[in-house]
């Protein structure tokens, strides 16, 4: 078990560096929102977590209809395409409760991956009461953070690459991932938006 373990990580290496460094591009630059608060955000947090769950899904079922290696080199791409998408809404959504001064990078790699990378990101949130709090990383434990992540998200990577040498039928199950995926994310930043805003004076 320790030489698969070996091995793994060896295959793992180098493109888990690449995804890392990708998510590490993603989480840097904090989007400007293209919304404003507003008296009821619950309703229009979900129409605009739809509109880039559709999004995500388009970029990435067009990105996976290539067959074989040639769908395989779309991979990075189409993650990076889909985490900007991804880092819009969250942006977009925390505007919507008046918290955008509140979004940071930690913030943003927790919303992006609290689903995907569980085992990694439980200690970044703790529950004071009521309250959910994202603690926030120096700059060592953000690269720590970043290494780890890198690795689950690679890991799943290889997992579902498979599916990419299947023309047409790949691609509609890899947009179907990605529409999950980016509800997902929408999910994680509304349950922290909420328990923020539960204990926030009006």
């Amino acid at each position: 078990m320790s030489d698969l373990a070996v091995t793994d990580n060896s295959a793992l290496s180098l493109p888990a560096r690449k995804v890392e460094g990708t998510i590490e591009r993603v989480i840097t630059a904090i989007p400007a929102p293209r919304t404003r608060p507003v008296a009821h955000p619950d309703t229009e947090a979900v129409a605009i977590a739809q509109r880039a769950a559709k999004r995500a899904a388009v970029l990435s079922g067009s990105l996976a209809l290539p067959p074989g290696p040639f769908g395989l080199m779309t991979v990075l791409p189409d993650l990076y395409l889909i985490w900007q998408t991804q880092r819009q809404m969250i942006a977009d959504i925390f505007e919507l409760y008046g918290r955008t001064p509140e979004l940071t990078r930690t913030h943003m790699l927790y919303c992006l991956f609290r689903h995907a990378a569980s085992h990694v990101l439980r200690d970044v949130a703790v529950r004071a009461g009521e309250r959910l709090i994202v603690r926030q990383a120096t700059a060592g434990a953000l690269a720590s953070l970043l290494n780890s992540v890198g690795i689950s998200v690679t890991q799943r990577i290889i997992g579902s690459a498979a599916g990419r040498w299947v023309p047409v039928v790949g691609a509609v199950a890899v947009g179907g991932y990605a529409y999950w995926d980016t509800m997902q994310v929408a999910k994680t930043a509304r349950t922290l938006l909420a328990k923020l805003d539960a204990i926030t004076p009006g």
